[in-house]
Parts: structure tokens; sequence; C-alpha cells
């Protein structure tokens, strides 16, 4: 459908920089490039501004308009309008759109389009690997107020979206974890200790890599808040940061971002417990909650 937002609205966002970008080394104006392509241009300013959709037969048509044949430059901003297309089908999460704001969507359709994930988790569980009654006590925390069917479709979102873990391929998932993530007792004693277990459990498969940043490290580069790296298959300049605040999420796919983030959370893992100490500590907590 004409002018259909359709995919996570950061890569409409990308795609359209990417293409206006290339208009631009063309040297093209908004309107010539629609009249090579033989649009409005109405559609070409809600393609480069990332407000809707757009197909990969469309795509083609103006990197071919932009005399754009060198298969490098094509292929980011063929992938991204092959993200968007993915991104835009109906996907499992469709069905809560309802209580998911747009950029938790947004954040569900990268996770489940990445092949790894890399987070950084200061004071909770990452969500990927919380138990049912864990996030349940989170959301409660953090949406106080909202009525109890909401916070079940919450917590019932949080334990579908585990199955990126679970597909073939999985998402290969490594963790740092602040040693408080495993000492706040989040729901109580029961939940903690159910909730340590099934860390323990996780920690096992061969594409989940947990490690703890411990008290005794002191201050890390991590303590301004936590963050995601999603990466994807073949083109890394598709990577995204996610920061996830209380009200909203940010997205940085800025190279200097990526390399900024991505340096910070080897450094962490550096100076984190190795994956076997990091489940014996795991372990310890859990026989002492």
């Amino acid at each position: 459908m004409r002018g259909t937002r359709h995919g996570p609205a950061v890569r409409r966002r990308k795609l359209g920089e990417e293409l206006r970008a290339l208009r631009l080394a063309a040297g093209l104006t908004s309107r010539e490039a629609a009249r090579l392509a033989g649009w409005h241009q109405s559609k070409m300013s809600r393609i480069e501004t990332g407000t809707s959709g757009v197909t990969g037969a469309d795509v083609a048509r103006l990197l071919d308009a932009y005399g754009v044949r060198d298969p490098r430059l094509r292929a980011v901003p063929e992938a991204l309008a092959g993200a968007v297309a993915d991104g835009g089908g109906a996907g499992w999460w469709h069905a809560y759109r309802g209580v998911l704001p747009p950029p938790y969507q947004d954040f569900i359709s990268l996770e489940a389009q990445a092949c790894t994930a890399r987070t950084l988790e200061t004071s909770v569980v990452p969500g990927l690997l919380q138990t049912a009654e864990y996030a349940r006590a989170v959301t409660r925390a953090a949406l106080g107020g909202v009525p109890a069917a909401t916070v079940d479709s919450l917590v019932r979102v949080r334990i579908a979206r585990q199955e990126v873990l679970r597909a073939d391929p999985p998402l290969r998932l490594e963790a740092v974890l602040d040693e408080a993530v495993l000492r706040r007792r989040v729901g109580g004693a029961g939940v903690m200790k159910q909730q340590l277990r099934q860390l323990l459990e996780w920690s096992r498969l061969p594409h989940v890599r947990l490690q703890v940043l411990p008290f005794t490290l002191g201050e890390y580069v991590g303590l301004s808040g936590p963050f995601v790296i999603f990466s994807f298959p073949n083109i890394s300049d598709l990577d995204v940061v996610a920061l996830d605040h209380l009200t909203s999420s940010l997205y940085l796919e800025r190279t200097e971002d990526l390399e900024a983030y991505g340096a910070a959370f080897r450094t962490m893992q550096e100076h984190a417990l190795s994956p076997g100490d990091t489940s014996d500590l795991i372990a310890g907590i859990g026989d002492g909650a």
C-alpha cells in the first residue's frame, strides 16, 4: 500500500539516510530523483525521512537512477531494504501491538533479525534470560499501577522473546552483568532463587556467554548504564546500539558510536569473571538465597 509504514522505524531511518547520501553524491535534488524513479516527490520525502517503507525493487530503482553500480555501495541499502521488509511481516509480537509501544516493537524486531546480541546489564537480569515470575516483578515495579492483564501480556512477550535462543540458528548472546544483578532480590527470595537457577541453565548453552563484573572490580566503563549491541549477518554496517530508558529507547548507528560501545564491551569482558567463575558465583549466591 502506498505510504504504508512497515518495518522497524530504526531501519527505515537508516535506509532513508543511506539513500539520501547516495542521491546527494549523484548530484540530484529530491525532485529530480523522484522524476527519474517515476514517483511523486512526496514519496521520496517519506522514504528519506524514514516515515514510509520501501520495497527492494524500489531501492534497486533508486540505486540504478543514482548510477550506483559498485556492489559494495549497493550492499547496505539493499540489505536494509530486506530488513525493513522482514520487519514488516506478521511477527508474533504484532498480536501484542495494543500494549507494546512502538520503540519496544522496534527492539523486538531487531532482536529477531540479529545474529548476535552483546548486552551489559547493571541492575536486572537481561530480558532474554528472565523467568516469568522475575519478569512479572520487574514489570510491576517499572510500570506501577497498570492493569494486571497488561502485566500478564508484557510477561508473555518477555518469555516469547526467548525463542530466538532456541531458533536454528540461535541468537548468540554475550551478556556482562554487574554483580548487583545477582544479589538484588527481585520478587523475593523464592523468585530470585529460581531465577539464578535458570541463569545457570541458560549459561550451559554453547551460544550463551555470561560474565559478571564483581564488586571487587570497583568502577568500570559501563557504570553509566545498560546497553545492547545488535549485530547482523554479513554486513557490520547494519549493527545497532540500543540504549533503553524508562520512557523511551535510543538507537545509535554511527560508526564511531558502534566502535566506542564495542570497545567498551570488550574491555568489560576482559575485566569480568570468566564464564566458569561466573557460574560458580551464581551457584554460590543461589545456594544462599
